[in-house]
Parts: structure tokens; C-alpha cells; sequence
């Protein structure tokens, strides 16, 4: 057997992510992404983490930094042989263009690309949601540009709420320590009648012990960032296994996705 056929054949061998590769990266503080995508991967897909440094309170240029490096830890995770790559960060992918951190990432690793803010997009438009409550961890200066961001995309926020954490590195950090109990209660605070869904926003929120139970006493899809963003992973790969206990987004939506799908047109 020649050195090219022996290439060829070895290409080929998967021994755990047989299905598909996922490239992740996340802030270099997060701690729960990887582990919810863990839990909520299908068999036969695989994880495969990098970071971009996440230093100092949540400030626009401290976002930014974050941003560049994201584009940086692409060209390491390409090494992996990833077939789709996400920026795991919902925040930091509206804060920043969501448009260049795509075109960024899809072009240093070759691949499909998604974010966090992206996925949530193309969630709530598969859950043919018009109207959302929104929960997050975050300070008035992230909300306030997350609501923004949101209406941009013809979306009706009819509440947002948020724990009022990263003013400074220590409090950043403190949004992995939150106990998935918190994601509960603050989801029943922001729920009004009028709401078609509930969205919980950060990837470093811990949620997804917490989806079913919500979306079952409130009766109305339940969008988290960590399930949104594997949610769009596994549509953009053509992917369309129904994930069961994590919300109707994951057991029903099982469509493939495209970049459109999270678009402004």
C-alpha cells in the first residue's frame, strides 16, 4: 500500500466523533459551555475547546480584545479538523460584529461557523417566536445592547432582566458559580403573558437542568444560549437528531440550517 493510499484511508478513522467534530471556543473564564455541550451532544459528535482571553469587567474594549482572540484560537482549532466552529459567547457576539466574528472563524478553519448571538437567532425563528422575555447575568451596559441587538432582528423584548454581574473580573467569573436554581426563578420572573418564549442568555450561565422543567409550568419554548448554539452546530452539519429533556428547540426543530438562518435579510 503506497504512503497517498495509507493517507487516504487513515483520513477517515473517527474513533469517537464519527458523526462530526465540533470546534469550540469560549471565553477563557467560562467553565459551564463545554461541559452542557458535553452532556447535550448526540453519540458519535465530538467537542474539541479553545479560548480567547476574557480579562477585566465587561467594557466594550474589553469585548473587543476577546474578539481577537477568537480569531486567533481559530487557527488552532482548523488543527483539530473540525467540520463546524462556534464562538460560545452570546454577549461578546453582540457586543462585537457578529458578521465579522463568523467570516473570521469560517475562514481561518475552513469550515461552517456560528455564535452564540447567531444561534439564538435562528432558534427563536425556527420556534417561530415574535415576542421574548429575556434573563441574563449581565450588567445594564450588556442588556441594553442586547436588546438592541435583538429588535434589530425583529424581535419584540417584552422584558429583560438581568443578575447584574461583571462589573468586575471577580464578578465575571461569578456567573459560572451560579446555581441553575437562579436560571428557574429569574425565567418565572421575566415571563409576561404576552411573551411567545424565554430566552436565557450567557453560555456561562448554568441552564439546561432547568429547560424542561420551565418550558413545562410556563407552557412556552424555553431558548438557552449553550442549547442554542449546539442546536445550530448540529442544523448546520444537516444533522437532525431529536435530543430529548432539553426543550422543544433540540426535540423538535430538527431542520437544517443555513447562515441565512441568522442573517439580517
Amino acid at each position: 500500500m503506497s504512503d497517498h493510499t495509507l493517507m487516504k484511508t487513515t483520513a477517515r478513522y473517527r474513533p469517537y466523533g464519527w458523526r462530526a467534530k465540533i470546534g469550540l471556543i469560549v471565553p477563557s473564564t467560562n467553565t459551564i459551555n463545554e461541559p452542557e455541550f458535553y452532556r447535550m451532544a448526540p453519540e458519535g459528535v465530538t467537542v474539541h475547546s479553545g479560548r480567547a482571553i476574557n480579562a477585566g469587567p465587561a467594557t466594550q474594549e474589553n469585548y473587543d480584545r476577546m474578539a481577537r482572540g477568537v480569531i486567533e484560537a481559530a487557527e488552532l482549532i482548523k488543527t483539530a479538523e473540525v467540520d463546524v466552529v462556534a464562538y460560545g459567547c452570546t454577549s461578546g457576539s453582540i457586543v462585537c460584529s457578529l458578521d465579522e466574528l463568523c467570516d473570521g472563524m469560517s475562514e481561518r478553519v475552513g469550515a461552517p461557523a456560528i455564535a452564540t448571538a447567531g444561534a439564538v437567532v435562528a432558534a427563536l425563528r425556527a420556534l417561530g417566536v415574535k415576542r421574548v422575555a429575556v434573563g441574563t447575568p449581565y450588567i445594564e451596559f450588556v442588556n441594553t445592547r442586547e436588546r438592541e441587538f435583538l429588535e434589530q432582528y425583529g424581535f419584540e423584548v417584552v422584558s429583560i432582566d438581568g443578575l447584574d454581574l461583571g462589573h468586575t473580573q471577580e464578578e465575571r467569573r461569578d456567573i459560572g458559580r451560579v446555581p441553575p436554581q437562579v436560571a428557574y426563578q429569574l425565567a418565572r420572573d421575566i415571563d409576561r403573558p404576552e411573551a411567545d418564549a424565554i430566552f436565557l442568555s450567557c453560555t456561562n450561565l448554568a441552564t439546561i437542568d432547568m429547560i424542561q422543567r420551565i418550558e413545562d409550568e410556563l407552557g412556552k419554548p424555553v431558548v438557552t444560549s449553550n442549547q442554542a448554539t449546539l442546536w445550530g452546530c448540529l442544523r448546520l452539519l444537516g444533522l437532525p437528531d431529536a435530543i430529548q429533556g432539553y426543550g422543544k428547540l433540540l426535540s423538535e426543530q430538527l431542520a437544517p440550517i443555513t447562515r441565512a438562518s441568522y442573517s439580517l435579510g
